[in-house]
């Protein structure tokens, strides 16, 4: 028998249930630190959830930008712009 077959596989309604759930533990929760995390996450909570239906990623473009800022660095002082190609 497989892996694969024996695990369960886990789908998108269950991950934002419980997301959801898990905002809610922090709402109710005793300390202020948790309700002030659990306020930031809801906030932002439309964003979290197309994360679990998108299957895009931007980490291309954080990458390049990476690159960029670290040849910049290396590039410190030069006023010409020619002096920042490799």
């Amino acid at each position: 028998m497989s892996k694969n077959k024996s695990k369960k596989a886990i789908k998108k309604e269950d991950l934002i249930q419980a997301f959801m759930q898990f905002l809610q533990q922090l709402e109710e929760a005793g300390f202020d630190l948790f309700k002030t995390f659990g306020k930031t996450l809801k906030s932002w909570s439309a964003e979290i959830m197309r994360m679990f239906t998108v299957p895009y990623s931007n980490g291309v473009t954080e990458g390049f930008h990476r690159k960029m800022k670290l040849i910049q660095r290396r590039a410190y002082g030069f006023k010409n712009f020619e002096n920042y190609r490799l």
